[in-house]
């Protein structure tokens, strides 16, 4: 009877750890990841109200989209205000794709990408917007526009978080055809708002747009290391037990290794492969003086994977 307690006991307190660990997980983001995302929100809400906004260009997704219904709203009810209602509109269109997401996707995520989109639509309302366009040079205004919107969605994107829109509509396509990738679902529904620019506003506004939307791309891709995938080799001469827990279980990969000798010293060595995306192998680099403080990593970025390779988002 007293081991059938101590086992119910035992049971209720791994529950209540499970549950508060999943708990921190849901809403602590640790102090530097926060810092980040914020860091990255206020780039982009500044480079789109300085450098987007006043050339009447626009940015692609949601917020694009958002920037349309402004200008038809404002030219059809001749609405003066002092802050650009693409904020409220893009927050609005948001609301159900976030419940949505919250159902299906990843919850970590969702609450993430709740309090980005919050705080860039705040960011988009309070930042000022100039009159005037700040650089004479439209071509300039448009590739430092470009340049900060893509650092700063970067940013957002490797701290687990997002800008809500396209990307949350990729991933629930991308769940059920993962031939479909996020990345083309965006593309596919920029050119439907450039479409829609250069049919409504004229070929040159479509053009610098699309300028401004390549720029924003390349520096993503520049600064977001989620989805870059490195083939990584670890040398160890400690048995890998821990090491391979922490990439199972940590990072949710898988690992193969096997054992060697060292052609120098003549001694037994481990090897332990495994894929990772850029941003876990730079975790896992963190963390490998607490396996092997000699054990040393190989890491080649930009391999191609085909198959069942899991994309992780947070």
């Amino acid at each position: 009877m007293g081991e059938q307690i101590q086992k119910f006991k035992e049971k209720v307190q791994t529950r209540e750890n499970r549950l508060k660990n999943e708990q921190v997980k849901l809403f602590k983001w640790g102090g530097y990841k926060f810092a980040k995302c914020i860091l990255g929100v206020f780039l982009y809400s500044l480079a789109v109200n300085l450098f987007v906004v006043p050339n009447h260009l626009y940015t692609g997704g949601i917020l694009g989209l958002a920037q349309i219904l402004r200008t038809i709203i404002v030219s059809q009810f001749n609405i003066n205000t002092s802050i650009d209602i693409s904020s409220i509109i893009y927050y609005l269109i948001n609301i159900p794709l976030l419940i949505i997401g919250y159902k299906k996707i990843s919850k970590t995520f969702i609450v993430r990408t709740i309090f980005t989109v919050t705080l860039n639509t705040i960011f988009l309302m309070v930042l000022p917007i100039p009159k005037e366009p700040l650089i004479n040079d439209l071509m300039a205004s448009t590739l430092i526009g470009g340049i900060l919107c893509g650092i700063g969605i970067g940013m957002i994107l490797s701290t687990g978080s997002s800008s809500g829109g396209t990307d949350i509509i990729g991933i629930l396509i991308n769940k059920k055809k993962d031939r479909i990738s996020v990345g083309s679902i965006g593309l596919s529904f920029n050119i439907m708002i450039y479409s829609i620019c250069g049919l409504n506003y004229g070929i040159a506004t479509m053009l610098y747009s699309i300028i401004f939307a390549s720029f924003e791309t390349i520096m993503l891709d520049r600064t977001h290391t989620q989805n870059i995938k490195s083939e990584t080799i670890i040398f160890t001469k400690q048995e890998p037990d821990k090491l391979i827990h922490f990439i199972n279980y940590e990072l949710k990969r898988g690992t193969t290794y096997w054992e060697a000798t060292g052609g120098y010293t003549n001694t037994k060595t481990y090897i332990v492969y495994t894929v990772l995306s850029k941003y876990e192998r730079m975790r896992l680099e963190r963390h490998m003086k607490e396996f092997d403080e000699n054990a040393f990593l190989v890491g080649d970025d930009g391999v191609a994977v085909k198959g069942n390779f899991g994309k992780y988002l947070i």
